[in-house]
């Protein structure tokens, strides 16, 4: 049911900076894993749903934050439209603002954009208690300082978010995923993004690669022509799995490290088993190496390593920032919540 809890919300942030209590905005607790210990009382943001304004024309949708995203789904693919970014939904019980909270984008995030690249404006309740607004529900309205993308990966450090405006994407006219089994499957990787063709997902997975065409019904018949392999009868339930961690790969008790890295690099000298990713730029690792180890090849490499699940986590999931960043991140920290009382410890 539909229901705008703003004044609740924003009374119990008041409450907590008068005490100085700390607060986390907490959902269905689909991604309660993910990030540095959390701390802090829960706040329920779960009844703030609905949404509150969809135009098809516009290609914008804006809902509150406690909205499921299966929900935005269906809303959407009535009209032919989706959330490009191919956001996580774990099992259903992901919401629009743990979507937003976390960044976290699909197998589409190359050649669609990231979660930070579709938030067009987002209501919240800032470290003052007060209800802002940054940016709004048209492009063009984004000017100055986008802090609305700010809240996009933030896991709720500056703020407890409201509203998201959204820009949506139409589904493509047709797609298409296509098995290869190259003799050299980097290589093969990185030749597929170098050609015009309307890729829109790119996976290596138990010594395959999986190649996801996505376009106009001539557009995708060509491009399958020039690649060759074999099509995947069910190509839809493959990548829906791998946007919810459902594939096998991701089953089992071992750690699992997100590695961020330039496409073409090279393997990381780090033992246990890999699912490549956005053409090789996303790298999913199963291994208990010590999160130094891990951190170390990603940083040599000109990438960045975070700790998904299980593993030591004593000494935090995220790849250490440099002094630069950390200055950025409590600069930013001390504007927008002066008395500490978001995140609960969770690192932004």
């Amino acid at each position: 049911m539909d229901q705008d809890c703003t004044e609740a919300l924003a009374a119990a942030v008041r409450a907590a900076i008068d005490a100085r209590r700390p607060l986390r905005a907490v959902g269905h607790g689909s991604k309660a894993f993910y990030g540095d210990a959390a701390g802090g009382e829960p706040l329920d943001v779960t009844a703030h749903c609905g949404v509150l304004g969809y135009e098809p024309g516009d290609m914008v949708i804006t809902a509150r934050t406690g909205t499921p995203l299966a929900e935005l789904d269906a809303v959407l693919a009535a009209q032919g439209q989706m959330l490009g970014f191919e956001p996580p939904r774990f099992g259903g019980r992901g919401t629009l603002g743990g979507a937003i909270a976390a960044g976290l984008s699909g197998p589409r995030r190359p050649w669609a954009g990231a979660a930070r690249d579709f938030v067009l404006g987002v209501r919240a309740i800032n470290g003052h208690g007060q209800v802002v607004r940054y940016g709004g529900e048209t492009i063009k309205n984004v000017a100055g300082y986008d802090l609305a993308r700010l809240y996009a990966g933030s896991l709720g450090a500056f703020g407890v978010m409201l509203d998201v405006s959204l820009r949506v994407l139409p589904v493509p006219q047709t797609e298409l995923t296509l098995v290869l089994e190259p003799a050299d499957p980097a290589r093969a990787m990185i030749d597929l993004q170098r050609r015009p063709w309307p890729l829109s997902g790119l996976c290596r997975v138990d010594g395959q690669l999986r190649v996801r065409l996505s376009g106009t019904a001539e557009g995708v018949a060509a491009a399958r022509a020039q690649i060759g392999g074999e099509e995947l009868p069910d190509g839809a339930a493959f990548w829906h799995a791998l946007r919810d961690w459902e594939l096998p790969f991701f089953a089992g008790a071992a750690p699992l490290w997100r590695i961020s890295l330039p496409p073409a690099a090279p393997p990381l000298d780090l033992p246990g088993d890999w699912l490549l990713d956005w053409g090789g730029a996303q790298r999913w690792l199963r291994s208990d190496a010590a999160p130094a180890d891990v951190w170390a090849a990603a940083a040599k490499a000109h990438g960045h390593a975070t700790l998904m699940r299980g593993g030591d986590r004593a000494g935090g999931v995220f790849q250490p920032p440099s002094a630069a960043q950390a200055a950025i991140e409590q600069r930013l920290k001390a504007e927008l919540d002066p008395a500490g009382v978001f995140a609960g410890g969770r690192r932004a």
